[in-house]
């Protein structure tokens, strides 16, 4: 595949997907044939994945993925470099990205059972578009409950930094004013609320005025 297949290819599908909040995916088509491109870029642009990428090489592929993260990672395996299914299990592992493996029909039990561990996605070639939109819908829905799973964590660990923030405010307020931790507490909430401001914001100028 010529070099000129390693910049993005952006597709719009306004017809299919007219919500605008919906959100937008991205994937990675990495192939070493012409032959699937124009199949796997319609299936993808359909499934509101409009950004994609298509290099030749899983070299080149680990090292985009170094600066980039995709949602989706399709592999048209073999590659010129190696067969495809390292890479595969490489994305997979990672755990940033869903990866679908097409893969030779005489290979494809061998390869499905040792990738199906890593939770590898594989289809057999010839690519039947039915069952690539199948697998891709089921990488949909898996990508959207681990993206709804991360939300949910980043808003924990959020969470517990402002509890441990406004406790070191809170400590320092004591320390500093020989407040009691509840003239503390409502000392912070007053300035929130006169300033409009969060409680955490409160804490950090707190913790800045007395840090000196």
């Amino acid at each position: 595949m010529e070099s000129a297949h390693t910049g993005k290819l952006h597709h719009s599908n306004a017809g299919l997907h007219s919500n605008a909040a919906q959100r937008s995916y991205t994937a990675l088509l990495v192939t070493g044939s012409e032959k699937y491109v124009p199949l796997f870029s319609e299936i993808l642009t359909a499934s509101s994945i409009n950004q994609i990428s298509v290099i030749a090489t899983a070299d080149q592929a680990r090292r985009m993925l170094l600066e980039k993260d995709f949602d989706f990672i399709i592999i048209d395996a073999p590659l010129a470099d190696e067969s495809g299914e390292g890479l595969a299990r490489h994305v997979s592992v990672r755990g940033l990205s869903q990866a679908i493996l097409a893969v030779n029909s005489e290979h494809f039990n061998a390869v499905s059972s040792v990738c199906h561990e890593d939770g590898v996605l594989t289809i057999s070639k010839p690519v039947d578009r039915q069952l690539f939109w199948s697998a891709l819908s089921l990488a949909r829905s898996v990508s959207s409950k681990l993206k709804r799973m991360q939300d949910e964590n980043a808003k924990l660990k959020q969470k517990i930094e402002d509890i441990r923030i406004i406790d070191r405010a809170k400590y320092t307020l004591i320390t500093y004013l020989n407040l009691t931790e509840q003239e503390a507490h409502r000392f912070m909430e007053k300035q929130a609320m006169d300033l409009r401001s969060t409680k955490r914001s409160i804490a950090e100028e707190i913790l800045k005025t007395y840090a000196n």
